[in-house]
C-alpha cells in the first residue's frame, strides 16, 4: 500500500513539474508542424508578399514575430487577421486586400500562426 501511495505522489509531482514548465515556456511547449505551416502558406500564396526574414511587399515573418513577442494576445491577434479578408497597408504605403490562407481546419491556421510567431 505504501508504494501505491508513493507512486501517486511522484506522479502528481511529475505532472505539476511538467505543467509548470509548459506555463513558463509557452512558445516552446507548443509544437509546430513546420511542413504543414509552409504548405498552407504556399497554398495561400503568402510568400508572394511575405518572406521568412526579409521585407518584401509585406513585413517578414521574423518582423511579425518580433512585433508580437511577449504579447499575451499574439496568437489571437494573428488568428483574427488571418481568419478574415481585410484591407492592409503594404510596405509601399498602398492598401491591398489581404486574403486568408485556405485552411480547412482551424487547427491548421493556428499551426501557421504559431509557426510565424516562432520565426523570431
Amino acid at each position: 500500500m505504501k508504494s501505491f501511495l508513493y507512486s501517486g505522489v511522484v506522479l502528481r509531482k511529475a505532472i505539476l513539474i511538467g505543467a509548470l514548465s509548459c506555463a513558463m515556456h509557452p512558445a516552446s511547449a507548443q509544437s509546430v508542424n513546420e511542413d504543414a505551416a509552409v504548405t498552407l502558406a504556399k497554398a495561400g500564396k503568402c510568400f508572394r508578399c511575405h518572406s521568412v526574414d526579409k521585407a518584401k511587399k509585406a513585413p517578414s515573418y521574423k518582423r511579425i514575430a518580433q512585433k508580437y513577442k511577449g504579447k499575451a494576445d499574439a496568437e489571437a491577434a494573428l488568428l483574427k487577421h488571418l481568419s478574415g479578408s481585410q484591407q492592409v497597408k503594404v510596405e509601399d504605403g498602398s492598401d491591398e486586400q489581404h486574403e486568408p490562407p485556405p485552411a480547412k481546419d482551424p487547427a491548421d491556421l493556428l499551426n501557421l500562426v504559431r509557426w510565424v510567431l516562432s520565426r523570431e
